[in-house]
């Protein structure tokens, strides 16, 4: 475990925080007016090795050598030469910090960080970090790298757990979930029931590395809730009438993968993000990373019981209510981590992939995103 500190005084800014896996949903931006909750647990911490933060310049201004160097070979709106590593936590553990007012960003129903920190040491006043609480952002505090260290507390150490403890103490992540709307309703805040923010994010970075997998053909993957996710969206963006690659789930608890699979949908662990690796002819092919506690939720659908029990409860069995109700639209996949992933991965330079990431608008009307 790690205590972060003020690079100025030396004071403590967090409580003692243990390090996990930056989530996939980190910068997302969801909706129009939707109250998102706190992205990260409390005690936890994550961190985002990219650059962020201004100063940004545009494309056009970055040498495409230089571009793919940082590891991005498709045009972006704009590059960070912001420091890398911000730490993102739960804006509940911090310690020693005041808000600073003028530094409220653009935002619409909160604050955004859009003007750099707006958080400073209570004790020397440096700017260290950023509160996040606007609407359609995940509720966040981003410590800056620059002005930050991180210090171990004594006699606390973080074992990752291994992937049967997490096969065992896991849990999934529910595809639907109520959401909020902090405007819009003449009646006060309007509730809704919507599809994960955190599966949209996902199957955003996961359809990415299917198209990038699918070496230009077509791509089938399992009957049930993953179909839905993906199917369409790759029905649309690649080919018909040639031979198909096949997409199957795998990974810890899961019966090894036909030896025919092309593709395998693997769980990547929460803490160090590392993703998992099959052993023998698997090993072989393509892996796309999916957040574990949705691929928990995949690879093992949580019972439903479709009347309520009487008697005694069956064994597993916790609650008789009726599942959650449907959102009112199918599945779109989050359009900003698909972009992110894909310009991302070098199989971008094919012509037939540039395509698709250029035409993303074609493709919003289609309701694919």
């Amino acid at each position: 475990m790690f205590v972060f500190v003020c690079t100025g005084c030396g004071a403590e800014l967090t409580a003692p925080l243990s390090q996990v896996a930056l989530p996939v949903h980190a910068r997302q931006k969801y909706g129009n007016g939707v109250q998102l909750p706190v992205l990260m647990e409390s005690g936890t911490f994550a961190v985002d090795p990219e650059p962020s933060g201004p100063p940004w310049r545009r494309w056009e201004e970055i040498d495409p050598d230089e571009a793919a160097a940082r590891g991005i070979y498709a045009p972006v709106y704009a590059l960070s030469d912001g420091a890398p590593g911000a730490i993102v936590i739960a804006p509940g553990d911090t310690r020693g910090t005041v808000l600073i007012p003028e530094k409220r960003g653009g935002a619409c129903c909160g604050i955004d960080g859009a003007d750099g920190p707006n958080m400073a040491c209570e004790v020397c006043g440096l700017p260290v970090a950023s509160r996040i609480d606007d609407c359609s952002l995940w509720q966040a505090a981003w410590l800056a790298p620059n002005a930050i260290r991180r210090l171990p507390v004594d006699g606390a150490e973080d074992a990752p757990l291994s992937w049967a403890e997490l096969m065992d103490n896991g849990k999934g992540t529910s595809p639907f979930e109520p959401m909020t709307m902090t405007w819009g309703s003449r009646l006060g805040l309007n509730n809704f029931w919507s599809w994960s923010p955190q599966w949209e994010a996902a199957a955003g970075r996961a359809l990415a590395h299917l198209l990038a997998a699918s070496e230009g053909r077509p791509v089938t993957v399992p009957d049930g809730l993953i179909q839905e996710v993906f199917q369409p969206a790759l029905d649309t963006l690649l080919p018909a009438g040639l031979p198909t690659r096949r997409a199957v789930l795998a990974g810890p608890g899961r019966p090894a993968p036909d030896t025919d699979a092309d593709i395998l949908f693997v769980p990547t662990h929460p803490q160090t993000g590392e993703t998992w690796t099959p052993a023998g002819p698997a090993a072989s092919a393509y892996l796309v990373p999916l957040p574990f506690g949705i691929w928990l939720w995949l690879a093992f659908p949580e019972p439903y019981l479709p009347i309520p029990a009487s008697g005694s409860m069956p064994d597993g069995v916790f609650r008789d209510d009726p599942p959650a109700p449907r959102p009112n639209h199918l599945f779109w996949v989050d359009r900003g981590a698909f972009q992110h992933t894909l310009a991302r991965l070098p199989a971008v330079r094919t012509p037939w992939l540039r395509e698709i990431l250029e035409n993303l608008t074609q493709h919003i009307h289609a309701r694919i995103f």
